[in-house]
């Protein structure tokens, strides 16, 4: 057996200079000369908090403008997919059903099939602008707005200003 002079080596103490104990909430006195007992926040509050601002997402979702934001994404998107989708299906269904006329030339070497296919680019860019354009134009400042109410409402739930 060995025998040691000084504390255990195994055992942080309080001075030791690589080791922040008053950081870590360990080592401060409560009072009656013992050091206080570190205690974490209880669990309930956290979950009364969590559920607070849970709330207020609720009472979010439900309002009358995320309805009208909702119907608005839904209004231009819904109709777009679907006629890019008929779009796609058609060149497909036509490239497989109708060879020969996807093979007519159009100019020179160029036929009706590399016509619809850059078609097809050209709809996504066009789609794609379109999106941006309406998004920007009838969503972007009313999602805006109701994310500015959403964080000022947890905040306030939360229990302060930052």
């Amino acid at each position: 057996m060995e025998k040691h002079d000084g504390p255990d080596p195994g055992q942080v103490r309080i001075d030791d200079p690589w080791y922040d104990a008053l950081a870590s909430g360990w080592g401060e006195l409560d009072g009656t000369g013992a050091p206080a007992p570190a205690v974490p926040p209880a669990r309930g509050e956290r979950e009364d908090l969590s559920a607070r601002a849970a709330d207020v997402y609720l009472e979010v979702q439900r309002s009358a403008a995320f309805k009208e934001v909702r119907s608005r994404y839904r209004r231009f998107v819904i109709p777009a997919v679907a006629v890019f989708f008929t779009w796609y299906v058609a060149y497909v269904v036509t490239a497989t059903t109708a060879p020969a006329f996807m093979a007519r030339p159009v100019a020179g070497a160029v036929n009706v099939a590399m016509v619809a296919g850059l078609g097809q680019f050209l709809t996504t860019f066009l789609f794609t602008w379109a999106y941006a354009r309406h998004a920007r134009l009838r969503r972007d400042r009313a999602a805006l707005d109701l994310r500015w109410d959403t964080q000022e409402l947890t905040r306030s739930v939360a229990g302060g200003e930052r």
